[in-house]
Formats: C-alpha cells, sequence, structure tokens
C-alpha cells in the first residue's frame, strides 16, 4: 500500500509517519528531506552557508516559500518526480505541498490522509495550496498527543496489520 500524508506545516505529519514507522514498520520519506538530499542542499548552500544536507533541512522553516517555490521547479517535466523518487524506497510520502504535483501524481497512491491540527496551530498559506479536501481521510491532531495515538492506533491496526 502506497500512502501520502498531507497537511499543513507543523500540523504533525511526521509525527504520524514515524509513529506508524515504530508501531507498523510504515518506510517513508519526506519531501523535504528527500527533495535537500537530492537537488536543494546544492542549490542553497552557497545562498546560506549550509554545511550539511542536514544543515539546510533543519533551516527549511526560514525559507517555506522558498522552498516550495524550488521543488515545484524541479517537478516543473514531471509532476510527480519526486514522488516517484520518494516511492522507489518508501511507502509513503510525507508533505506534498502543491496542488500541480499532487494532481500528476495521486494515481500512485493507494489513501491520500490529511493530518489536521489548524485549530491548534492555524492553516498556511504560498507554501502549501492543496488542502484537506483532497483527502480520503482527516486524521484529527488538535488535541492531545495521547489522544493522536489512539486514532493512529485504530487506523494503523486496519491499514497495517
Amino acid at each position: 500500500m502506497k500512502l501520502l500524508l498531507l497537511g499543513f506545516g507543523q500540523n504533525g505529519k511526521d509525527t504520524v509517519a514515524e509513529y506508524w514507522q515504530e508501531k507498523f514498520g510504515l518506510t517513508f520519506g519526506s519531501s523535504s528531506l528527500t527533495a535537500c538530499k537530492v537537488f536543494l542542499f546544492d542549490a542553497l548552500k552557497d545562498k546560506y552557508d549550509y554545511t550539511s544536507p542536514i544543515d539546510c533541512f533543519n533551516d527549511r522553516h526560514n525559507h517555506r516559500q522558498e522552498w516550495f517555490d524550488l521543488i515545484k521547479n524541479y517537478n516543473k517535466e514531471d509532476g510527480a518526480r519526486l514522488a516517484k523518487t520518494i516511492l522507489e524506497k518508501s511507502d509513503c510520502y510525507v508533505g506534498m505541498r502543491n496542488i500541480e504535483e499532487f494532481k500528476a501524481s495521486k494515481h500512485l497512491f493507494d489513501l491520500i490522509i490529511w493530518v489536521d491540527a489548524e485549530q491548534r496551530v492555524g492553516t498556511e498559506t504560498g507554501s502549501c495550496d492543496i488542502d484537506k479536501s483532497v483527502a480520503d481521510i482527516i486524521i484529527d491532531n488538535n488535541g492531545t498527543y495521547e489522544q493522536l495515538k489512539t486514532r493512529l492506533d485504530k487506523l494503523g491496526k486496519i491499514l497495517f496489520t
């Protein structure tokens, strides 16, 4: 099964993927980390004096729009390019942010999940033009971590066992 985890910045996408990895063995690739390793570090290292891909990745929140634009440009010829790269090695793509990339790659996924913490964290504009209307399932992450884990356990048992 191939999954796509979507949601606005800081809404818990990586938390969900990491939890399912630990609990059920899910393999996943983060759009930001993958893009950083594949091309973003090389594109940005001189501009921001990054010393490693991880250094670049850890500073991504300060340059959200720039990252969005560079990833969009990377996918210009093939909207599913980054998705294909991630799915070569992983069962789950975490963090797609561009609607054109989504349209070009949605056929690659069996299930599209939106992680929603909008009441707790807020929404995002500019650097994410996908919304929860494209999702098959919405996971509410507006409560506590314990509440999220309960939801993830229930859904994870259905998906992975």
